[in-house]
């Protein structure tokens, strides 16, 4: 049964953003999920349909229906994986190609889910019973470093360092062309395409999310860049997107590359290098880097 919540805005939240008094609210809930309220038509303003960045008034009664909890059942499945961190609160995991992070529509088996769910004793919970200990994800074909939760609390910090920018998110890509500049930032802002909803675009400012990505051209050579990507933001494929909108595609990639390519790669040579981040409970800094993959190195050797 869904359950609905009710909320009177009182003088404090006055002027407020809908979105981040929601995100207030329900701090057990992700920001993702609670947008998705809103644009599916399960939040209202004194009874009225509103955007995210609604303004809150004062005496403004906020009205939001919860979904009924979803039953699935992923199953633990003994995937071998490159645990290559872990301790009593966290694990990083260099996760190869191929591989989707978590179970969506019909996927439910063959996921990085169902391989923590095997080999680490607890996940986090915030993002429900299908992403338990994801904070962040990487592309089905993106290889590389990504950060687990094992506990609800170390995922919230996690998450706050990447919404602050304080938790450093570092690829290495190769890209078609030389660059007019050998460093530089791309902001636009993406949305997701009306009739190709798999696909992201960069779209005018007001229209979409920002997205902003810093790069630094590593080596070039016969036609292909070798770039160092740090994310700022983490939109849906951004890095490919912004590459792509640069007229810098990367090698591989079957969405935003080039047709026709003969490399018989699986997909692009896009790999999460590094990942820099403070140990939410013992506040160390932790920093770690995952070779480049040998299919990837192999392209270098050929091409730089």
């Amino acid at each position: 049964m869904e359950e609905i919540e009710n909320f009177l805005v009182l003088e404090a939240d006055i002027n407020k953003r809908l979105d981040m008094f929601l995100l207030e609210k329900f701090p057990d809930r992700t920001r993702s999920f609670l947008k998705n309220l809103i644009e599916k038509e399960k939040v209202l303003v004194n009874d009225k349909l509103v955007k995210s960045g609604y303004k809150l008034k004062q005496n403004d009664n906020v009205s939001v229906v919860l979904p009924e909890p979803e039953l699935v059942d992923i199953v633990a499945e003994n995937i071998p994986i490159d645990i290559v961190y872990e301790d009593e609160h966290l694990a990083v995991i260099n996760k190869p190609q191929n591989m989707v992070v978590h179970p969506a529509g019909s996927l439910k088996s063959g996921t990085l889910v169902n391989a923590l769910m095997y080999h680490i004793n607890s996940l986090s919970s915030i993002n429900g019973e299908i992403r338990p200990g994801i904070v962040h994800r990487l592309d089905k074909d993106t290889s590389g470093l990504i950060v687990i939760a094992k506990d609800d609390k170390t995922h919230l910090a996690l998450q706050k360092q990447i919404q602050e920018k304080t938790c450093h998110r570092i690829y290495r890509a190769v890209t078609y062309g030389k660059f007019n500049q050998e460093e530089g930032t791309i902001q636009t802002c993406l949305a997701r395409g009306r009739s190709q909803h798999e696909k992201i675009f960069v779209v005018p400012f007001g229209q979409g999310r920002i997205a902003i990505t810093n790069y630094r051209v590593l080596n070039y050579n016969k036609g292909f860049s070798y770039v160092e990507y740090e994310l700022k933001t983490g939109r849906t494929h951004q890095i490919r997107v912004h590459s792509s909108y640069l007229n810098h595609p990367i090698v591989g990639d079957k969405v935003y590359g080039k047709k026709g390519e003969k490399f018989n790669l699986i997909g692009q040579l896009l790999h999460a290098y590094k990942l820099v981040f403070v140990h939410p409970v013992s506040q160390e800094k932790m920093e770690f880097c995952a070779e480049i993959p040998d299919y990837f190195q192999k392209f270098l050797d050929n091409h730089f």
